[in-house]
């Protein structure tokens, strides 16, 4: 039951009970900034060394400790004047903090509003999160150091919130409510330019040309005035676009949906695409534009899995000997495409690879180098289903040879299959032969002078050698891949420093881990695969937080993930490590809500994916959540599962982990230490040097 709330966006106000805090009632200026502090950190609770430094930073210790005396006891007084209630809101001992089952604080639902926005994509989310955002962060002491960085991110994710829910109601066709959207965003930041090229494209959607021009030059001008800069080329491009377009109103708006629907399928929200190319529909002729929408409808529906609306909108397409596309023999390739994708979503594996031939050979003929990429991914996803994604590799591979070099479109033939191997990495009966397969990879590739194929063996053959234990040859091969990648441009080179980052964070070495991230984290940015690329990266950026001890880096990694999810999109089986670390650090700041929600999330994953190794991970969240709700037995019980899954997947560090976090689940007994050792064996024989000298602590 909450007693105490605690607000601190817009202003700091404290209510206990019916009672609100008058601030005469404060008769300490630190009793204030103490609770902010405590309200602010994560897990309500911060070391006494810690508020010393923030509140008293210019005093000896011994000067700071009785001040510090003084405020706790008018702190007590003002929030509950019965000197029986002494702890109830505050708790001391080598750390302070709030006692969280009784305590609200209004960033940290914001946050979690926020988490669940994105999760959901749902528009009824958003609002909610929006709508607990009561202003900037503490007006008073915006200029207070330890409040200054946390400010800015809190805003910033504020900002975000209302850009996102902005696309998802365009996407919609709910123009209106979209527009007042983003007006909110700009009127808390006039110069940001994402909210002003989407709310200008809104009201060109809503028919509103003048208006749009209007916030065109409103945007230069502020720009002008603040930075003596111009607007970027997404905004001169959409000007142009409203104005050339200014007579044909009903074109115009159709060419926007059309682009609505192509940024909503970008950035993962599927379900907004298909309703912006219906809305592009209404207003098309029968005719190729036609086509190309019903295409572009169905593809959107398939990559939510809606394969009933899918068929609908190809029945409405001719098939690809009839005239409405037979004098477009690219475009009948496209479609091609399409059914060959809901033909396996259908199950029907013969006739969709008869398809997805059917189109590559079309895009080989008359398309681009795009079709002819899309072709052999459905080519790859059609050989995966039946069981032979390697000898589909191998043929790509031996046909198309250095051509995907030095063509970053044709590159996708080859960056699609990194996700494709996380199912043979982590898939029961499949990972004990990667590493053979992924050596006869390379040879065929060296062989034929596939460069590209090449990076992609080597960075396949690096992970089965890093979960397999074997720390010391992986790293060659991942940094071989990433050199190659960068070579061709490096735009694949984010999963293997993903790779090396996790090895690193695993070894101990964050400053290392950090800089693949950095690099990383770049390369993800201009991938055409950034939502698998995103989901990996930010769950090694929480995983290494974790191991260093530092949890509430790690739930702002998650956080971030979300962010990135709600840009790009997220591939649930690339993301899969996120969730049980997430959770794990959510716990560790006694967060029940948020580990709760991470630990569905990886139940979801296992239940997607039949495997050892993503079990195991639903297993490590589900007992980082028992261990949150205070059950010590049913903890130690899922994580030794995990470690059970894990070793079946072999995949000896995290199964060693998982005996860790078994054995320290409660007390330490006989069995525990046997688990530690064992444990600590293994950290030894791969050179994970944190995690052994944590072991070792736990030992003596």
């Amino acid at each position: 039951m909450v007693e105490l709330r605690i607000q601190l966006l817009g202003g700091f106000r404290v209510q206990v009970g019916p009672r609100e805090i008058a601030d005469g009632e404060w008769r300490l200026r630190k009793a204030r900034s103490l609770v902010k502090l405590l309200a602010l950190a994560p897990g309500h609770r911060l070391l006494r060394e810690q508020v010393l430094d923030a509140l008293w930073p210019d005093l000896d210790p011994e000067a700071g400790a009785n001040q510090l005396r003084k405020v706790l006891h008018e702190t007590r007084r003002t929030l509950d004047p019965d000197p029986a209630a002494t702890y109830r809101y505050l708790e001391s001992g080598e750390q302070l903090r709030l006692r969280r089952a009784v305590t609200w604080v209004d960033v940290e639902a914001f946050e979690a509003a926020a988490l669940l926005a994105r999760r959901t994509a749902d528009p009824a989310a958003y609002d909610l999160a929006i709508e607990l955002y009561g202003g900037d962060l503490l007006p008073e002491d915006r200029y207070a150091e330890w409040a200054v960085e946390r400010e800015e991110t809190l805003r910033a994710e504020y900002l975000g919130l209302l850009v996102e829910l902005g696309r998802l109601l365009e996407a919609r066709a709910e123009v209106d409510r979209a527009a007042a959207a983003l007006r909110r965003a700009l009127a808390a930041d006039p110069l940001h330019e994402e909210a002003a090229v989407a709310l200008m494209r809104v009201y060109a959607l809503a028919g509103r040309r003048h208006e749009a021009l209007h916030e065109y030059d409103r945007l230069r001008a502020a720009l002008e005035r603040e930075f003596t800069a111009a607007p970027g080329p997404a905004a001169e491009r959409l000007r142009e676009q409203i104005l050339t377009g200014q007579v044909f109103q009903p074109e115009l708006t159709g060419d926007l949906w059309e682009q609505v629907g192509d940024l909503r399928m970008l950035s993962g929200d599927t379900a907004g695409a298909a309703a912006a190319y219906t809305s592009a529909l209404a207003a098309a002729e029968p005719g190729p534009l036609a086509v190309r929408l019903h295409r572009k409808a169905a593809t959107a529906h398939l990559a939510h899995h809606d394969t009933e609306a899918a068929e609908r909108q190809l029945q409405e397409l001719a098939t690809p000997d009839d005239r409405a596309v037979s004098t477009d023999r690219a475009e009948a390739g496209r479609v091609q495409y399409v059914r060959a994708n809901w033909l396996w979503e259908k199950g029907r594996y013969a006739e969709a690879q008869q398809a997805a031939e059917a189109s590559r050979e079309a895009a080989e003929q008359y398309g681009t180098p795009d079709d002819v990429a899309a072709a052999n991914e459905a080519l790859a996803i059609v050989h995966h289903m039946r069981g032979a994604w390697r000898e589909g590799l191998r043929s790509e591979i031996e046909r198309i040879g250095a051509g995907a070099d030095g063509d970053e479109r044709l590159a996708r033939i080859f960056d699609i299959h990194c996700c494709i191997g996380e199912y043979h990495l982590y898939g029961d009966g499949l990972n004990d032969s990667v590493e053979d397969y992924a050596r006869r990879t390379l040879d065929l590739a060296i062989t034929h002078g596939a460069r590209r194929a090449e990076a992609f063996g080597w960075c396949l053959l690096g992970e089965s050698l890093l979960l397999q234990g074997r720390w010391d040859e992986a790293p060659g091969c991942l940094e071989r891949s990433a050199r190659i990648y960068e070579e061709l441009g490096g735009r694949s080179t984010g999963l293997p420093l993903q790779r090396l980052a996790e090895l690193a964070a695993g070894r101990g070495d964050s400053e290392a881990a950090a800089e693949h991230l950095r690099q990383g984290m770049a390369a993800a940015a201009i991938s055409p695969l950034a939502r698998h690329a995103f989901g990996r990266l930010y769950a090694t950026a929480a995983f290494d937080a974790v191991e260093r001890g530092e949890p509430a880096e790690a739930v702002r990694a998650a956080r971030a993930a979300s962010a990135a999810a709600a840009r790009y999109g997220e591939c649930p089986s690339c993301a899969a490590l996120l969730y049980p670390v997430a959770a794990e650090a959510f716990a560790a700041l006694g967060d029940r809500p948020g580990a709760a929600e991470h630990a569905r999330a990886a139940e979801r994953v296992a239940g997607l994916f039949q495997s050892s190794a993503w079990s195991a991970m639903a297993e490590s969240a589900a007992g980082a959540l028992a261990g949150a709700q205070g059950d010590l037995a049913g903890a130690r019980r899922r994580h030794l599962a995990a470690a059970q899954l894990y070793g079946r997947a072999r995949q000896p560090f995290w199964a060693a982990r998982s005996k860790v976090q078994a054995a320290t689940a409660g007390a330490l007994q006989e069995t525990e230490r046997e688990l530690l050792a064992e444990a600590a064996a293994t950290f030894e024989a791969l050179g994970a040097k944190r995690p052994l000298r944590a072991v070792e602590l736990q030992l003596i």
